[in-house]
């Protein structure tokens, strides 16, 4: 059986971007992460440890949300990874960061980007 966990809408602070500016002022950042998996046996027995624990989804999230870099490709690539060699179960995968208001010359609410697999 296949099963959906979303952890939506974490909101973080975060100093990325190519933009000196960016580094020092930083900006908002709201990540969505999705995950597939096969949770019937925690859904049985009531057992934590037989599903996807979003606590430590939320954490992965936030740490690699403090490490700067220039884009938030190489950040989401970074969640990406760790949730699917450190998380049991994993069967497929969507992490999703939003930037709001990014610095680009217009009148832009969000860009973001998506990694799927």
């Amino acid at each position: 059986m296949k099963h959906k966990i979303e952890v939506k809408g974490i909101k973080l602070y975060a100093f990325h971007g190519c933009l000196e500016e960016e580094a020092r002022i930083g900006g908002h950042y709201v990540v969505d992460v999705t995950i597939f998996t096969d949770f019937s046996e925690a859904a049985n027995t009531d057992d934590l440890s037989k599903t996807v624990d979003y606590v430590y989804v939320n954490a992965i999230v936030k740490e690699e949300m403090a490490i700067r870099s220039k884009l938030i490709e190489t950040v989401g690539q970074r969640i990406f990874s760790r949730i699917k060699t450190e998380l049991n179960g994993v069967l497929d995968l969507a992490v999703k960061i939003t930037k709001l208001t990014p610095p680009i010359n217009g009148d832009v609410d969000s860009v973001a980007i998506v990694i799927e697999g």
